[in-house]
This record gives C-alpha cells, structure tokens and sequence, in this order.
C-alpha cells in the first residue's frame, strides 16, 4: 500500500513540473549605448580591418537609421 501512495505521491508532483504559464514568450531589448559609442566602435571595428567598407557604411546608416527614429 506504500508504494501505491508513493507512486500516486511521484504522479502529482511530477504533474506540476509542467504548470508554470506557458503563452508567447517576450523579449525586451535594453540599449545602454549612445549612438556616437557605436559608431566610434563602428569604426575602430573598420580601421582594425574587421569590416569591409561595403559592411562599414552599411552598419552605420543602420545605425543611424535606427537613433533617427
């Protein structure tokens, strides 16, 4: 009788191991950095050769197109 009870004990708990929500999951992205900090990192990137011109100018229009709005 025991083992029934600790079976039936395991069952319970192991049923609410899967409640906890559920739904769509958000995520927030947080900024910290101004728009000069990247584009100074933007280009130190570039001048360290670890971005091509064509990638340089693409990043920073996206950059700046994004603080624009």
């Amino acid at each position: 009788m025991t083992q029934i009870k600790f079976i039936l004990l395991m069952l319970f708990v192991l049923s609410l191991t899967a409640c906890g929500g559920g739904g769509t999951d958000i995520q927030t992205t947080t900024t910290t950095t101004t728009m000069g900090q990247e584009l100074m990192d933007l280009d130190e990137s570039y001048k360290k050769g670890i971005l091509t011109e064509k990638e340089y100018k693409n990043a920073k229009e996206n950059i700046m197109d994004r603080y624009d709005q």
